[in-house]
C-alpha cells in the first residue's frame, strides 16, 4: 500500500514538473513597428490582382542610381545597346560622335560592340556635365522653374538630352526658353521625368574621360 502511494506521488510530481516548463506565451510588442488604428498601411506587393504583375520588371530599381540610368536608357533607346537612331545617335544612351570624342572615345564601332564601354561612357558624361553645371545644381536644386521642381538628377538627365548649354539657357531664362532636341523632346520634360533620383555618388570631373 505504501509502495503504491509512493508510485502515484512520484507520477504526480513528474507531471507537475513537466507542466511547469510550459508557460503561457506573452507576445512582445516592438513599438517601433506598431501602427495605430488611425494609420493606414499601403502595400505595393503582393497583390491579389494578377493584372498588377502584367508589366512587372525585375529588378526593382526605384529611385536609386540604377533606376535613373535604366529609366533614361529606356527613354533613349528602349535599353538597346545596338540601336542607332535616324540622326546617327548610338547605343543604349544615344551618344553622338562628337560627344563620344569629348570623353575620349574615337572608335564608334568598338563603342557599339561593347556594353561595358557604353556604361562607362554614360558615367563619364554625367561626371563631366555635373562639373560644368555644379553651380546651377547648387543654386536651383529644390526650386520650382516653369512648374518643375529642379533636382540634380533632372538637371543631369536634361544635359544628357541637350547638352549643358541648353540646361543653362532654360534655367537662366526661368523656363522661358523652351530648349528641345531634333525630335522635339524638351529639356523641361527630362528635368520633370527624371527628377528625384540618386545621383550624389557621381563625381564632378572637369574633363572626365573613359579609361
Amino acid at each position: 500500500m505504501i509502495k503504491k502511494s509512493i508510485f502515484y506521488i512520484s507520477i504526480l510530481l513528474t507531471v507537475a514538473f513537466i507542466s511547469s516548463g510550459f508557460k503561457p506565451y506573452t507576445p512582445q510588442i516592438n513599438n517601433g513597428f506598431s501602427v495605430s488604428d488611425n494609420e493606414e498601411l499601403l502595400y505595393v506587393f503582393p497583390s491579389q490582382n494578377t493584372m498588377d504583375y502584367a508589366n512587372l520588371k525585375i529588378p526593382f530599381t526605384g529611385k536609386y542610381f540604377i533606376g535613373f540610368k535604366e529609366a533614361l536608357a529606356h527613354k533613349e533607346s528602349q535599353g538597346k545597346y545596338h540601336k542607332i537612331n535616324t540622326l546617327g545617335y548610338m547605343g543604349k544612351y544615344q551618344f553622338g560622335k562628337e560627344t563620344l570624342k569629348s570623353i575620349g572615345i574615337n572608335d564608334s564601332a568598338r563603342f557599339m560592340s561593347s556594353p561595358k564601354l557604353q556604361e562607362k561612357a554614360f558615367v563619364a558624361l554625367l561626371s563631366k556635365n555635373k562639373y560644368e553645371l555644379k553651380n546651377y545644381i547648387q543654386y536651383f536644386e529644390g526650386k520650382i522653374v516653369d512648374g518643375v521642381k529642379i533636382t540634380e538628377s533632372g538637371i543631369l538627365a536634361a544635359a544628357h538630352l541637350g547638352g549643358a548649354g541648353s540646361v543653362k539657357r532654360f534655367l537662366n531664362s526661368n523656363g522661358e526658353k523652351k530648349c528641345k532636341d531634333d525630335y522635339g523632346t524638351s529639356v523641361k520634360s527630362y528635368m520633370r521625368d527624371f527628377g528625384g533620383f540618386e545621383t550624389k555618388s557621381i563625381q564632378a570631373v572637369k574633363n572626365a574621360k573613359v579609361e
